[in-house]
């Protein structure tokens, strides 16, 4: 029931209830019939407004508990989406810190390398004869040396097979790729020396 329809007939009632004795008069007995039906249709009209105004009333209490529960709903949503958006950037800052952590190791590898080849070269300066020699390398390397001669002997004799089974890696653009040919071109003139001899 609208407002509007409470409002009129609160307006006829009153209208009902009040205009009776200004119109009619208490002379004529059907003008006193008349005033009776005025008055008992006034009670009509405001208990009936009455009643709409109070299921309207429970309406609007139901359209506010509605629009509260579509507001927590909301509510609802937006902390959850917030929720998420944390755990996200908090996995991607802990996969930044990995990486990170992963590329310090790679470096740690590379400078390794580097002081091996350091060394190398030191050890080749001071020997007397001035030639490369595998008894100045590390064991790994040695270890290294010993498994590409391997693979010359099964006749393995192209980079990228020897790369795959001495270092275990495939051709392409990796790091550990780059790292496996750089060791491997380290060590060909070894090589080369073991097979001469």
């Amino acid at each position: 029931m609208s407002l509007l329809k409470v409002s009129v007939l609160s307006l006829s009632g009153i209208t009902l209830w009040l205009l009776p004795p200004f119109v009619f008069s208490r002379r004529i007995p059907l003008h006193n019939f008349m005033q009776g039906v005025a008055l008992v249709s006034s009670f009509a009209c405001c208990f009936e407004a009455r009643k709409g105004a109070l299921k309207l009333a429970k309406d609007e209490e139901f359209e506010a508990l509605k629009q509260a529960a579509i507001d927590s709903d909301v509510v609802h949503e937006i902390s959850t989406s917030v929720y998420v958006s944390e755990e996200v950037r908090k996995k991607e800052a802990e996969e930044l810190l990995a990486a990170n952590s992963r590329t310090e190791q790679e470096q740690e590898g590379e400078l390794e390398a580097i002081r091996e080849s350091l060394e190398l070269l030191l050890n080749k300066t001071s020997s007397d004869s001035g030639e490369l020699t595998v008894a100045n390398l590390s064991p790994k390397r040695q270890e290294q040396i010993e498994l590409i001669l391997q693979c010359y002997a099964r006749g393995i004799t192209g980079k990228n097979k020897i790369l795959k089974e001495v270092w275990g890696v495939s051709a392409g653009s990796s790091q550990a790729y780059r790292d496996a040919k750089a060791e491997y071109e380290f060590l060909m003139p070894f090589v080369k020396g073991e097979n001469d001899d």
